[in-house]
């Protein structure tokens, strides 16, 4: 994902940024939803966050000493400029901020804003304070600003003036209990939910451009990944499963506190199955469903909480509104669509930005087992029928035997 382009900054070019985050100390974590739980719950989603933090600090090899985490902040102890684009990948995490740190003083909060001032503000251009204080001072957030103000004022030989509409440069200066921090703009994070706060969910991969969205959505929500691939050998060949394993290795980099554990499970038995026996119309809701069974034997095995598939309504035959309730007709367990709503042109997008997109739209054998007019309204008692004609069981059964298990 490109996070250039989400530096929020005015009045600044980025490699005027650059040179600011190479100068600063501290990076200001911000989060949303776990403002709103409960105390208990919000500590364990931080303490959470702060794991993830770190392990894709690691992972990326970017340089911090420390930690710390304070109400509604979390404070990464580091002037690495790369940190920036690594903790802006961490699920949870809305932005984050290069800051210089002060004393939680007007005196020290001038000094900085005047000294950034200097750095970035040319003459004739406009600026703000944004300023907020948190904990028990003996000044409001009005002081500050004022105060800040008044001191870039006098560094720029009052040659600048103040605009809190649309200013060229704005400067924030925070000051909490303990410290204060004072900087000049933000890295838009990805959001969502602590990756690890929502538990384990079965991740249906295709290798196709859906599916792997589809996981990442739900990694967002907080969901750690169980990727599931169905091997359609001899309807497909290695091509279609390296393409699966590419984007399983794209996903992992998104979660660096813990490596997948990958099933792969033989599918093409079961479309051989369904081709000698049954309607061959019917074969992708069938499909789907036996998808869904194996699904829910790795569900057991891991103690997960539901599937994942990449399904968009409507988008092909198997995934119109009737065919989706054929295929999840009488199943066990919770079956996610997180980009049900979604065109493909959005899934597309989406998929450029996680880094899937790539190795999802390489030249890749299709499913040879698809008939030439699959149904798209196929009735759940149909389908019901045409298993009668197939040992269902025993298929799954044997899915399970020859399941595979590994990490990449």
């Amino acid at each position: 994902m490109d996070h250039a382009a989400f530096i929020n900054i005015r009045g600044m070019e980025k490699k005027d940024m650059k040179n600011i985050v190479k100068n600063t100390d501290v990076i200001l974590v911000r989060y949303d939803e776990l403002a709103l739980k409960s105390k208990n719950v919000r500590t364990r989603y931080e303490q959470i966050l702060v794991r993830n933090i770190k392990s894709m600090l690691k992972a990326e090899g970017c340089n911090f000493s420390n930690i710390t985490r304070e109400m509604g902040r979390i404070f990464i102890h580091s002037g690495d400029p790369t940190a920036l684009k690594s903790v802006s990948k961490v699920f949870g995490v809305v932005s984050v901020s290069p800051a210089y740190t002060c004393e939680a003083t007007l005196i020290s909060a001038s000094k900085s804003s005047a000294d950034i001032a200097g750095d970035i503000l040319n003459e004739g251009q406009s600026f703000a304070i944004r300023a907020r204080r948190a904990g028990n001072h003996d000044f409001t957030s009005r002081d500050i600003g004022v105060a800040c103000g008044d001191a870039v004022f006098e560094k720029m030989n009052r040659n600048v003036r103040v605009d809190l509409d649309n200013p060229d440069v704005e400067i924030f200066v925070e000051l909490r209990q303990e410290k204060g921090y004072v900087f000049t703009g933000s890295v838009r994070g990805v959001g969502g939910l602590p990756l690890g706060t929502q538990g384990k969910m079965v991740a249906l991969i295709s290798g196709g451009i859906d599916s792997p969205v589809a996981a990442w959505l739900m990694m967002k929500r907080g969901c750690d990944i169980i990727p599931l691939y169905l091997n359609n050998d001899p309807f497909s060949d290695e091509t279609t499963r390296q393409r699966a394993m590419d984007c399983i290795d794209v996903l992992q980099k998104w979660s660096p506190h813990k490596k997948f554990t990958i099933y792969e499970a033989p599918h093409g038995e079961n479309l051989l199955a369904f081709l000698s026996n049954c309607n061959n119309r019917l074969n992708c809701v069938l499909c789907r469903r036996m998808m869904y069974r194996i699904a829910g034997g790795v569900l057991k095995m891991e103690d997960a909480h539901g599937i994942i598939t990449g399904s968009s309504l409507g988008q092909v035959a198997s995934q119109t509104s009737e065919n989706m309730l054929a295929e999840m007709y009488g199943m066990e367990y919770p079956i996610y669509h997180p980009l049900i709503g979604l065109d493909k042109l959005e899934i597309t997008n989406m998929a450029r930005n996680i880094g899937t997109l790539e190795p999802s739209t390489k030249p890749a054998t299709c499913c040879m087992a698809v008939p030439e007019y699959p149904s798209t309204a196929a009735k759940p008692e149909e389908v019901i029928e045409a298993e009668k004609l197939i040992d269902v069981p025993q298929l799954v059964d044997n899915m399970i035997k020859n399941i595979k298990k590994f990490t990449l």
